[in-house]
């Protein structure tokens, strides 16, 4: 995975995000995870769909299209749900309730730059 900052509107929000790179990394996605701390999150690629059927909590899910607008946001989704967009092509994963604590609104643009 890459290790992201996540920039929106042109500031740092303090997340750090991974971001997937293979099938298998999306597959697992938040599954083996008893919690995710509140200044990370997830970015499934090439992902316009989740579930949270195994999932141990609950998550803010931001759908995104290609220019990583955000097309679709759903807060606070608990265990045993089924999502999906059909305008998104890349998925982000928060802690329930990180999303509405930055602003985060639909038509953003999210920018993850790189940690090295």
């Amino acid at each position: 995975m890459i290790l992201t900052r996540l920039h929106v509107r042109g500031r740092d929000i303090g997340v750090r995000v991974s971001i997937t790179e293979t099938a298998r990394e999306r597959m697992r996605g938040l599954l083996d995870h008893d919690r995710l701390p509140h200044d990370e999150a997830l970015l499934l690629k090439r992902c316009g769909s989740v579930h949270t059927f195994g999932m141990r909590f609950a998550i803010d899910v931001l759908f995104l299209d290609r220019q990583r607008r955000i097309v679709a946001i759903r807060h606070n989704v608990p265990k045993r749900r089924m999502l999906f967009s059909l305008r998104a092509t890349q998925t982000l994963e928060m802690p329930a309730g990180i999303a509405r604590l930055h602003g985060l609104e639909l038509g953003d643009i999210l920018d993850f730059e790189a940690i090295r």
